[in-house]
């Protein structure tokens, strides 16, 4: 009888193989789920980004205003728009980096370009690494 009732109490539960191939399941799943999600993560901080040079674009306008049409200068930088944030916003991407500021602008025929230098804080690059500018805020290049 005794035998009999554990017999019965080890086929009730799993086996390590049985386990494991669940575990390597559950891997899978979450490589696939959590690789998509930073790709969304990655596009909202794209999005995010663009959202903020068009408020350091605005501020740079009405700085121009209270200036006669004057920019800064690419060695005055930011420094003089930030005054003009709201809230005293700070003037970062979406990725924490520092926006650069260029007058005039090199990448379009404006009087300035504020510009990100994407995920990976580097001239060039693509995809999420791409620059983010004034000069094409749609994001292509």
């Amino acid at each position: 009888m005794k035998r009999n009732l554990l017999t019965r109490a080890a086929r009730k539960g799993m086996s390590l193989i049985e386990i494991v191939v669940v575990l390597a399941i559950l891997g899978i799943l979450a490589t696939v789920i959590g690789g998509s999600m930073l790709g969304a993560l990655d596009s909202a901080n794209q999005d995010t980004t663009r959202i903020a040079i068009g408020r350091v674009s605005s501020a740079l306008d009405m700085y121009a205003a209270k200036h006669r049409g004057k920019y800064p200068s690419t060695s005055q930088g930011l420094v003089s728009a930030k005054t003009l944030m709201p809230n005293g916003e700070v003037l970062l991407d979406a990725w924490g980096y520092d926006f650069v500021y260029l007058s005039p602008a090199q990448g379009c025929d404006a009087k300035y370009e504020v510009k990100s230098l994407g995920k990976d804080g580097k001239e060039g690059g693509v995809e999420f690494d791409m620059d983010i500018s004034s000069c094409n805020l749609n994001g292509e290049e």
